[in-house]
């Protein structure tokens, strides 16, 4: 891990930022490295800056046969993510874009603005079987983006036209602007929202998930979605073992008096680059803590930063693994907070007519 601490960038140009450095992703046949030219620095780096590309899938519904997730195809209307969550599962990805891992994931952005377009034609393929599509399982589609593309606002309106339900994740606060939409599908049994929660102290929040909305924020769209009429619940995610894990009860309540209805939790994982880029932060965030904390993890997977085997890699396992989760089930049996929401309506899918189709006879 070395390299990693020898190339982070000056803080002037990462304020903000989850991670520190931009490590070359996994297919990379090449790497760079920073080094002391031996003339004066000069000026401040200026502040790193997100950049927007453009998408050219010609498809968007992505298929998994997962068996420890409830989802079999789910949409991702961004790559990469500027909430900047250094723990963030998904960091990995942008290597087959030729890209970090690290600063390109969370400054390096690619939207799909044909998105919408392209679920209409999905949906209205013959013999297309109804089941709800997640959203937000990879990237966040409530990230700051979001208001200026609006490409998640127009997914919702095609699902609502075709009756069609969804299931969505964020820690975005800018979900509340589409109250209007989920509100009206929450109540016909057509959409369901999870908020993640990680901790209630601004301060853990603001070093580990930098432009993501605060915690009180993300308390506040629980409350308007459940105002709204909308299915909430709260997903403890990650619980990070020795830095949050203590806040396990705080943060269940809280969601439960904003207004959820179900929870669940899921232990941190660190897959692939993400150990690294996740061990350099601890250091630099936490250093009185950064040991206990990677014990800990490691004491979850089995010795390891992260073991990936479905079964184990959303839990972890061991003695601390099961305090957690046992503490889990004490808290939401005494909250009131559903092991399952209630399942989505898949019946009444039903695409719209367009224009010149033939009207049916009876």
């Amino acid at each position: 891990m070395a390299e990693l601490f020898d190339d982070r960038l000056p803080e002037t140009a990462r304020r903000g930022r989850g991670s520190a450095v931009n490590p070359a992703g996994r297919y990379e046949r090449l790497t760079t490295e920073s080094f002391d030219d031996g003339w004066p620095a000069g000026e401040e780096a200026a502040p790193l800056r997100t950049s927007v590309s453009v998408d050219a899938s010609r498809s968007i519904l992505a298929r998994n046969t997962s068996p420890d997730v409830p989802f079999d195809r789910s949409i991702n209307p961004y790559r990469g993510c500027e909430h900047g969550c250094v723990y963030c599962f998904a960091r990995p990805t942008h290597a087959h874009l030729g890209l970090s891992p690290g600063l390109d994931f969370e400054t390096r952005l690619v939207i799909k603005p044909r998105a919408p377009d392209l679920l209409e034609q999905a949906l209205r393929r013959p013999g297309y079987d109804c089941r709800p599509i997640a959203i937000g399982t990879n990237t966040d589609p409530y990230q700051p983006i979001e208001r200026d593309h609006r490409i998640m606002r127009r997914i919702l309106e095609v699902l609502e036209a075709y009756r069609h339900p969804v299931t969505i994740t964020t820690k975005g606060a800018a979900i509340t602007d589409d109250l209007d939409v989920l509100g009206r599908m929450g109540r016909a049994g057509l959409a369901r929202v999870t908020v993640s929660l990680t901790t209630l102290d601004p301060r853990v929040s603001r070093a580990m998930e930098p432009r993501a909305a605060a915690p009180g924020r993300r308390i506040a769209a629980i409350r308007a979605l459940a105002r709204a009429g909308v299915p909430v619940g709260v997903n403890i995610a990650p619980v990070v073992p020795g830095l949050t894990c203590h806040e396990l009860e705080k943060l269940m309540e809280a969601g439960a008096e904003a207004g959820a209805s179900f929870a669940a939790w899921i232990a941190l994982r660190l897959p692939m680059e993400v150990s690294g880029l996740f061990r350099e932060w601890l250091e630099r965030a936490f250093p009185d803590r950064a040991a206990k904390i990677m014990g800990r993890v490691r004491e979850m997977h089995g010795g390891r930063d992260y073991d990936p085997a479905w079964g184990r890699r959303l839990t972890g396992e061991g003695v601390h693994a099961r305090l957690i989760a046992r503490r889990f089930e004490v808290a939401r049996d005494r909250l009131g907070l559903g092991r399952r929401p209630s399942p989505l309506r898949c019946e009444l899918f039903s695409p719209p007519p367009r224009a010149g189709d033939q009207l049916a006879l009876f």
